[in-house]
């Protein structure tokens, strides 16, 4: 069990079950917030051999150290962070993936998850994994012929993708929501229910180099579907495509960069993975880049359009 102190009160953590208790009755002094956010993303590196128009990673060559990101996991540890969540590009593809699963997991008290698109998971790698993973995120955007359009992969091996990770530990399935993929939530709700998904993460499409976001007529889509939506699997929404849908902030006071801040794979923290405002994480460690965006941030804000 780990606890984090915030303004809401003291949230204490589960790693291994996922559960959450917010002591509320207690309101800490400022001075004993926790400083770290409470979640954090890592793109361990841009490799990918998928080219997905949407997808927003940089294609620019470029991967973290695991020394690095095990040093940057402590730091975050120490100062109240919860989990972790690494992503890429494609995370299996990091030539030292495992081993820094492992060591996250061994080494920090944080919750260890990743996203994979699910074609490089295989039974030794799941095996190698069992024990350092909490929760795993698989890609699945669209079905059959719509799958294989917007991935240019086989459905039959994210079949089996998804097979392997559900031997891996509790999992999510997530879905990019787009033109293509709003027809068919209801045969991606079905495939997540008979996997036994535990969350069907809902991601509207951002836009990108390539591709806006999602219109007007997809987005009201989505709102009827999840208005209609009774299915078995738990919903979630990303925070950036959520306009209009329904939500749940079970910790108000935790907003911005007290919540989540990412890391890409040239070592730039950010408040989000489309955020083109960063800070590089030098020699002073993560937590003064993380006050440097911070201060650049409400100076952004605080600035007269």
């Amino acid at each position: 069990m780990k606890s984090r102190i915030s303004p809401n009160g003291l949230h204490i953590f589960d790693r291994h079950s996922g559960l959450n208790v917010l002591l509320d009755e207690l309101r800490p002094e400022k001075e004993a917030w926790s400083l770290s956010p409470r979640q954090v993303s890592i793109a361990l590196t841009n490799v990918c051999d998928l080219q997905c128009v949407y997808c927003y990673a940089p294609k620019h060559k470029a991967a973290l150290h695991l020394e690095q990101v095990l040093t940057w996991l402590k730091e975050l540890d120490a100062e109240g962070c919860l989990g972790v969540g690494f992503g890429g590009g494609e995370p299996t593809l990091h030539p030292d993936f495992v081993e820094i699963c492992k060591r996250a997991a061994g080494e920090t008290q944080l919750a260890v998850t990743f996203t994979t698109h699910g074609h490089h998971l295989t039974s030794q790698l799941v095996e190698c994994l069992k024990g350092s993973i909490h929760f795993a995120r698989i890609s699945v955007d669209g079905v059959g012929q719509t799958y294989e359009e917007q991935r240019g992969k086989p459905f039959f091996s994210l079949l089996q993708g998804i097979e392997l990770i559900a031997d891996l530990s509790p999992f999510g399935i997530n879905v990019v929501v787009n033109e293509q993929t709003v027809p068919e939530l209801d045969a991606i709700s079905e495939l997540a229910e008979k996997a036994g998904a535990s969350e069907l993460l809902l991601l509207p499409q951002q836009a990108t180099s390539s591709v806006a976001s999602v219109n007007e007529v997809v987005n009201q889509d989505l709102q009827n579907w999840v208005s209609s939506y009774r299915g078995k699997v738990r919903l979630a929404v990303s925070e950036a495509g959520a306009l209009g849908l329904p939500t749940c902030d079970p910790l108000p006071g935790e907003r911005g960069l007290k919540s989540y801040a990412h890391i890409d794979a040239s070592g730039v923290l950010r408040a989000s993975s489309y955020s083109h405002i960063g800070a590089k994480i030098g020699d002073a460690g993560v937590m003064s880049s993380l006050k440097q965006l911070t201060n650049t941030v409400e100076i952004i804000q605080d600035t007269p359009s």
